[in-house]
């Protein structure tokens, strides 16, 4: 008697390896898409989240291939997971509607100056060529803050809330129109200080303005520290003042904590302009990292968002990220 030998089940290819490499496959996108759903980010997750883009852009072609295969199971949940992702990041790239705002325009940048080492006379140029009307800094050293003013910010930028230290605490606001209640807060996690103070700029109720510069979660045992100052950040103040918190918050879009704080009464400038998948950190010093967008503008709803992109800053492994604003009347 002849044994014939077993083939593949009707309808499939390539066997049991191949129901096991598309299970392998599309259980990492099934989970990526439950954590950042659930905002369930504890430990080494919190810094993976910060790719999920790329984790949404690459879920598509996991289904489409469990598809190709014709498993039937593991495409389902492959393109549960990619609808998921891809609903969650999508809108980042569409601009969003606009508050009738008719007061004066303000130009905010902010920027991350890599433990002073960032290049003076670009910022500075940065900040005369764009028509810079508020700049906001993080890791900002006693030695580069008088340097930019050598190189002219004193002029263009006269009235600041200053909190210079030596490495990466420092922190700034510079304006061009007066400030008023200035000073500075030093959050609990890494130490970092936020300078703040409130902006009086004509035709427009006060703008408090902070710049923001929680700690970074780069190893999960200072992700608590993350969390920490993450809690800390002064929410909106629908009912009350305007306000902007802008700097380096070391989250994105994808962690809920920012989320969390966005839905106090907050737009991020970037998302509201279309323009939200610009990466503001990596790989600007040969790390194999891809861009992430970490560097925010938060913005009272009052203010209408016109326009937000990233520059690069020499010296420093952050884009600055400047949004134009147009503000209420008052």
């Amino acid at each position: 008697m002849i044994t014939l030998p077993r083939l593949p089940r009707a309808g499939t290819r390539g066997g049991r390896p191949a129901t096991v490499a598309c299970w392998l496959a599309v259980a990492p996108v099934a989970a990526w898409a439950l954590v950042r759903l659930t905002g369930l980010e504890r430990g080494p997750l919190v810094l993976a989240l910060a790719f999920t883009p790329y984790v949404a852009a690459v879920a598509p072609v996991v289904a489409v291939a469990a598809l190709a295969l014709r498993r039937r199971a593991p495409a389902v949940v492959a393109a549960l997971a990619a609808v998921a992702l891809v609903v969650a990041v999508a809108p980042r790239a569409i601009p969003g509607d606009r508050p009738a705002a008719d007061g004066p325009t303000l130009r905010l940048l902010t920027a991350n100056l890599r433990l002073g080492s960032a290049d003076p006379a670009a910022l500075v140029g940065l900040v005369r060529d764009r028509r810079v009307d508020v700049l906001t800094v993080q890791e900002l050293t006693p030695a580069l803050a008088a340097e930019l003013d050598r190189q002219g910010l004193a002029t263009l930028l006269p009235h600041r809330s200053l909190s210079p230290e030596v490495g990466s605490t420092g922190s700034g606001v510079y304006a061009r129109h007066p400030l008023r209640d200035a000073g500075h807060r030093r959050n609990q996690g890494f130490f970092f200080t936020q300078a703040y103070a409130t902006v009086t700029v004509p035709g427009a109720p006060p703008l408090r303005v902070e710049s923001a510069h929680p700690a970074a979660p780069y190893a999960p045992d200072v992700v608590p520290d993350w969390w920490t100052d993450q809690r800390a950040q002064p929410p909106a103040t629908p009912d009350g003042g305007l306000s902007v918190l802008a700097g380096d918050f070391n989250a994105t879009l994808d962690h809920a904590a920012l989320r969390r704080l966005i839905a106090t009464g907050y737009t991020d400038a970037a998302d509201a302009a279309g323009a939200g998948f610009g990466g503001t950190w990596g790989p600007y010093d040969g790390d194999p990292i891809p861009p992430v967008a970490i560097d925010h503008v938060l913005v009272d709803r009052r203010i209408a968002v016109h326009a937000a992109g990233t520059h690069p800053v020499p010296g420093s492994d952050h884009r600055a990220l400047l949004a134009e604003l147009r503000l209420p009347a008052r």
